[in-house]
């Protein structure tokens, strides 16, 4: 006689993924993604793929393109997320990941059209990763970019609990004559500045290591630092430069006043200007002319950390740079300014090897 089995067969949620939580996200995300959409956005709401339309007709948002040239990029935000997962925080690493993707695509002067996440988790708890997904839509809306959609991996043989993943994947558009390339370059122009809101989201391996090291508090407040913790200070998310390099390019393209552009990111000022710039010239940064935000000296100071070797790391403050033209340096100064920028000329261009040279 065969005995019936009395115990209910193993299932996905009890080996630990729980589909039903991922459905309760994507409801919740909905409306979050409708406030990126512009009438470009084609598609429903949970379809396997989202749609984008490139030349678009109606006469408020015309768009139509001669020669367009696709430009795409992705890009995470590295061990910040291990600081943001330790301090539950979860929103502010979503407008991380969206900086760090298209502050790198409109280097070429393309403008952001769309973006995708992926997130990647021990454990799908819908309150805390539809938070994640919110900062992810509040950077594309700062971008003026597109949430098309993304994936959530609830992946607990990979990652521990409370531990997850974030990175992106963004699309943008540029005419072919007016890519911006290190052969616009000439002896002569000026390097425009523009301030970082602090750390953003490279060097936190290193940033992790002082802290632990130097015995800080994260929780705490620092003279030198002002009122906020020194958690909130290293939480706060990239700047995302989009909308005013995106009206600047526009509002420059006629005279070519842009010879190029760098997104201060791993390597800072010296391993990312130098990509925009051919062989035979020089940028020379004066470092006299800004005054890094406190949050670096403060890291140098209790890491014992040279110099050089801050300025190899961490954007010191300045997280995007312009090489402009001199005799249109002034005029794009006040467009950035009306951007709500605060530029500064921290430099200009010479005979060279294509190095970047503090002083």
């Amino acid at each position: 006689m065969t005995s019936t089995p009395t115990t209910k067969g193993l299932t996905y949620k009890d080996a630990g993924v729980n589909i039903e939580a991922g459905d309760a996200v994507v409801d919740l995300i909905g409306p979050v993604l409708k406030r990126t959409h512009s009438s470009r956005v084609l598609g429903r709401h949970g379809a396997f793929a989202g749609m984008f339309q490139l030349d678009f007709t109606k006469k408020s948002l015309k768009r139509n393109y001669r020669r367009p040239v696709l430009v795409a990029c992705t890009d995470g935000v590295g061990t910040k997320v291990l600081m943001a997962a330790e301090r539950r925080v979860y929103d502010s690493v979503g407008i991380d990941c969206v900086a760090m993707n298209v502050n790198d695509l409109i280097v070429q002067g393309a403008e952001p059209l769309f973006f995708l996440d992926y997130l990647g988790l021990s454990k799908l708890q819908p309150a805390e990763t539809s938070a994640m997904i919110e900062g992810v839509a509040r950077g594309c809306e700062i971008a003026g970019c597109a949430l098309l959609g993304g994936e959530c991996a609830e992946m607990p043989d990979i990652y521990k609990p409370g531990d997850f993943d974030i990175a992106g994947f963004c699309v943008g558009v540029v005419e072919y004559d007016n890519i911006i390339d290190a052969t616009r370059v000439k002896k002569n122009d000026v390097i425009i500045g523009l301030e970082s809101s602090g750390v953003h989201s490279n060097g936190y391996t290193l940033v992790r290591r002082i802290v632990r090291d130097a015995g800080l508090d994260l929780d705490a407040t620092y003279t030198e630092l002002g009122e906020r913790t020194l958690c909130e200070i290293l939480l706060e998310p990239t700047r995302i430069y989009a909308k005013s390099i995106v009206k600047l390019v526009g509002e420059c393209r006629k005279k070519k006043a842009i010879s190029g552009m760098a997104h201060i990111t791993g390597g800072g000022l010296p391993g990312n200007v130098s990509r925009a710039l051919p062989k035979k010239l020089d940028a020379v940064i004066d470092k006299s002319t800004w005054t890094p935000s406190p949050i670096f000296p403060f890291l140098q100071k209790h890491g014992g950390v040279d110099e050089a070797e801050m300025f190899r790391v961490f954007n010191m403050g300045i997280g995007y740079t312009i090489i402009a033209r001199p005799d249109q340096a002034d005029r794009m100064m006040k467009i950035l300014k009306r951007s709500g920028e605060k530029p500064m000329i921290i430099g200009s261009i010479e005979k060279g090897t294509g190095e970047v040279r503090l002083k």
